[in-house]
């Protein structure tokens, strides 16, 4: 049948997810770093997706589509807990995380921030501490689940962090502008597994192309038990 139906522009995704967690039908999934419309038949063609998209890649068309199926929507939503759908973050999964104590675990651990803000929001455009910086750019859940954070991340690194998801904004422009503004001699990514950490490494490798300069950069992907897994 011919009727109105969401679409997503790739090129405009930032992988943050907010779409997914706003669309109460299950239709649309994180896959690939990407916003995705799973289930046409799921999209009641309301756009409730629209405006939490912080970079307008939604819109609307119309075109001829599965008619909306309230019933299997329903359905999913009851066997949501048995089964979890393909459109929320794993990452709001509760789990609980048992260590064993070690002696380490006693030594006290210093500092390695160099530098303040470390909000990429507040953080200035150009600053002195920029030029000639090996950028660390991290999401913000990434140090509270990684040990060492401060000594094999932060350290000899200017940092920036963020959360697209929470901020609910695309870091790409200022991102963008910091690289080509300064000196920036590498660019490290520190996300989590998590797929709407997509869009902070997203935001990154657009700001990296859109700056024309050539800078060596690299991703770490941390697991939620702390575990360097890329």
């Amino acid at each position: 049948m011919l009727r109105k139906i969401i679409k997503i522009d790739e090129e405009k995704c930032n992988g943050c997810g907010i779409c997914a967690d706003a669309c109460h039908e299950g239709a649309i999934g994180i896959v690939g770093g990407k916003a995705k419309l799973l289930r046409e038949d799921y999209c009641d063609g309301l756009g409730d997706c629209l405006p939490a998209c912080p970079t307008g890649a939604i819109t609307f068309e119309e075109r001829e589509a599965p008619a909306y199926n309230e019933a299997a929507v329903k359905a999913a939503k009851r066997n949501k807990g048995a089964e979890k759908l393909p459109c929320g973050c794993p990452g709001t999964a509760s789990k609980a995380i048992h260590r064993e104590e070690t002696q380490a675990e006693n030594v006290t651990v210093h500092s390695r921030l160099s530098q303040w803000p470390v909000q990429i929001k507040l953080a200035p455009v150009n600053a002195a501490y920029f030029n000639g910086a090996n950028l660390l750019i991290a999401a913000d859940c990434t140090a509270y689940a990684y040990g060492s954070f401060h000594n094999d991340f932060i350290k000899n690194r200017i940092t920036l962090i963020g959360c697209p998801k929470l901020d609910m904004v695309d870091y790409t422009e200022k991102l963008t502008r910091i690289i080509a503004g300064n000196d920036i001699k590498s660019v490290t990514v520190a996300r989590m597994e998590v797929p709407c950490c997509g869009g902070i490494e997203n935001a990154v490798k657009q700001a990296l192309q859109v700056s024309g300069k050539f800078i060596p950069w690299s991703v770490a992907t941390i697991s939620t038990d702390g575990q360097i897994i890329e």
